[in-house]
């Protein structure tokens, strides 16, 4: 389960991704919907697959309670997880089409195409996950700074132990 758990969200993220137009059309920076609902559903499933007996009847007050592997009612385990992740794909898809509507009342969820091509750093001020020393020098003018005062306050703490 766990080596499913890690490479299945993670070949969804970075190879089906990139070659389905549907998931292509869904803004998701951050893979939330690989490494959470990708993984949730695979997670629930393999749960109904490979439920053990006994350790069911700890946690569940279902008699005879067993994953698909184990046989015998295992089957309907593994078809109550199927059908429990399906309800909550449908609950999710609903609610949260009615809370983008209920905000999109108040302030728009997009912004308008003409900002969106100029940029980030042009829009709010900053480089979205701008990681200066892969191949772009830090620029304070550029991206701002906490202070003007160029000098670096950490030299003191490098191999030396202050006594007070």
């Amino acid at each position: 389960m766990g080596i499913l758990s890690g490479s299945v969200p993670w070949f969804t993220m970075m190879i089906v991704h990139k070659k389905w137009w549907l998931l292509q059309t869904i803004d998701d920076t951050l893979g939330v919907f690989h490494t959470h609902a990708v993984a949730g559903f695979l997670g629930g499933i393999l749960t109904g697959l490979f439920a053990e007996p006994v350790l069911c009847s700890l946690f569940l007050p279902v008699t005879n309670s067993r994953g698909g592997v184990y046989g015998g009612v295992g089957g309907v385990q593994f078809l109550k997880q199927i059908v429990g992740g399906g309800f909550i794909i449908g609950w999710n898809i609903v609610v949260t089409s009615i809370i983008c509507v209920l905000i999109s009342f108040v302030i728009p969820l997009r912004m308008p195409e003409e900002q969106l091509l100029i940029g980030d750093d042009a829009v709010h001020g900053e480089e979205a996950y701008a990681l200066w020393g892969d191949g772009e020098k830090y620029d304070h003018t550029k991206h701002g700074s906490a202070s003007d005062d160029q000098t670096p306050h950490h030299k003191a703490a490098i191999g030396a132990t202050q006594v007070v």
